[in-house]
């Protein structure tokens, strides 16, 4: 993948209160793939500028770009980086030896400077950062003491809270088949279900949006809470479910016996594919970029995902920040719901796990 990584930062007494900036860009449509923003406190602009890099440079790296082409307004930070121009300053050298550090895992990183009115989106993003701490900081002088909730992780700013939906009961589901592709429709128990979750979930203040997969369990499952709430489906094709190729339809034992050497290997190497099929490795990479569109579209709100096993279990893993053998012991019951929570500085935090509670 080619992407074009624009960032900025910017800082109100130089140094003073100071927030950055990062846009994605896919290179050749210039769609916005991801989009970041922190405030860091008081620091510099240079600080600040080198902060949007960083940000910026691990969006372009969860997408697993490929080739990066840098473009910002700082002329200190682009010769810096380029390595035409020395780094004196104390406090931008383990900035810039972070940033040249991510720099390495891609294949090709060039670096441009580029007037400020063509850095708008990422400048933005800076001013939207340091403009919501100081709403948050007059907010938090005001409130009473039991009501602030410090984030123990040191995470700043508002996360895109998503509220992960497994879908209803289908046939298959019932026989422990299977199901990837297969655009399966609930059973009447799993009509059950998703109305009580959407019962418990029309509940919760403050849900933004529903995105859900494409196929028709999830589709079906997401309509349940969006009556509920006058809220619309929207779908997104990074949400499907894994394609299991020729596996689709059988049970375990079925697809062991099928193809034995493929099967036991699939079950502990995530980049092992099923036949016509696709790994665990291969999902990872498009919920990923599923993730990074819908929070680049709706960051700092609370979303409903509605999904499937491995997408549910790949954004909790991203979340938790742990390696594969997370989707090999973690189990996910139908309408179970999961909370996760990502903020625009690359933390993030898990707060509910499979939650059934709802079925009584």
């Amino acid at each position: 993948m080619k992407v074009i990584v624009e960032a900025d930062g910017g800082s109100r007494g130089n140094p003073g209160p100071a927030g950055y900036g990062a846009v994605v860009r896919d290179k050749l449509s210039g769609e916005t793939l991801a989009e970041r923003k922190g405030f860091i406190g008081v620091a510099t602009n240079n600080v600040a500028e080198y902060q949007g890099l960083i940000a910026g440079l691990r969006a372009a790296q969860e997408l697993e770009a490929e080739t990066v082409d840098v473009r910002m307004d700082s002329k200190l930070v682009v010769e810096q980086m380029a390595g035409r121009w020395k780094i004196k300053h104390p406090s931008m050298q383990p900035l810039a030896k972070e940033a040249q550090q991510i720099a390495r895992s891609f294949a090709k990183i060039t670096y441009e400077w580029i007037p400020r009115e063509r850095n708008r989106q990422a400048d933005r993003l800076a001013n939207e950062a340091m403009d919501g701490e100081t709403k948050a900081e007059t907010k938090a002088e005001t409130a009473a003491e039991g009501d602030k909730q410090p984030h123990w992780s040191g995470a700043t700013g508002e996360p895109t809270r998503l509220i992960l939906l497994r879908h209803g009961q289908t046939k298959l589901s019932v026989e422990r088949r299977y199901s990837g592709r297969g655009d399966h429709v609930l059973t009447e128990l799993g009509h059950q279900q998703a109305e009580q979750a959407a019962e418990r979930l029309s509940k919760m203040d403050g849900i933004h949006a529903i995105v859900s997969s494409p196929l028709q369990r999830a589709q079906q499952t997401a309509q349940k809470l969006a009556d509920k709430i006058n809220l619309e489906v929207q779908t997104h094709q990074g949400l499907i479910e894994t394609d299991f190729g020729t596996w689709e339809g059988l049970t375990f034992a079925e697809a062991a016996q099928q193809d034995p050497e493929i099967h036991r290997r699939w079950l502990s190497d995530t980049a092992q594919k099923p036949p016509n099929g696709e790994s665990f490795d291969e999902v990872n990479q498009r919920v990923r970029k599923a993730r990074s569109e819908i929070i680049a579209k709706f960051g700092g709100k609370t979303i409903v995902v509605v999904s499937h096993v491995t997408p549910i279990k790949t954004l909790l893993r991203q979340a938790l920040d742990v390696g594969p053998q997370f989707l090999f012991r973690m189990h996910l019951d139908l309408t179970g719901i999961s909370t996760a929570e990502f903020y625009s500085d690359g933390h993030a935090s898990v707060k509910l796990v499979n939650d059934t509670s709802h079925l009584g």
